[in-house]
C-alpha cells in the first residue's frame, strides 16, 4: 500500500469510510459524493494507481472485484433494474484518486454517451 494514498488510507482504516464488504483482497465502500442513489467504489487493497500499472496478476483481483459488484448490486436491489460500472484510467477520463478503483452505480436511468 502507499503511505499517502487515500484509498489505501481507508483499506486500513486510518480514514473512516461506509464500508460495505471487505475481504483479504479488496474493500467496497459508499462514495462520499455519490452520483446515483447507489455508489460503491471497489478497491484492491493492493496499490496500483490505474488499469495501466496493472500487472498479469492484479487481473484476478479486478476479476473479483467484479464478481463482488455484481453481489452488491442485487443486495442493493439494482441488479434486475439496471446498474453501471465504471474504471476510469488518468485524468482526462475523470480519475481523480489515483489507486484503482471500480465504481458501481446505480438506482437511476443513465444516458449514453456519458459526459
Amino acid at each position: 500500500m502507499s503511505e499517502d494514498c487515500l484509498f489505501c488510507k481507508i483499506a486500513r482504516k486510518e480514514i473512516p469510510a461506509d464500508i460495505v464488504f471487505e475481504d483479504d483482497e479488496m474493500v467496497a465502500f459508499r462514495d462520499i459524493n455519490p452520483k446515483a442513489p447507489v455508489h460503491i467504489l471497489f478497491i484492491p487493497k493492493k496499490h496500483f494507481a490505474n488499469l495501466n500499472d496493472m500487472s498479469d496478476e492484479d487481473a484476478c483481483i479486478v476479476g473479483r472485484i467484479l464478481s463482488r459488484v455484481k453481489d452488491l448490486a442485487e443486495k442493493n436491489d439494482v441488479a434486475e433494474s439496471g446498474y453501471r460500472v465504471v474504471v476510469n484510467c488518468n485524468a482526462d477520463a475523470g480519475q481523480e484518486v489515483f489507486h484503482l478503483h471500480v465504481h458501481l452505480l446505480g438506482g437511476r436511468s443513465f444516458t449514453w454517451p456519458p459526459g
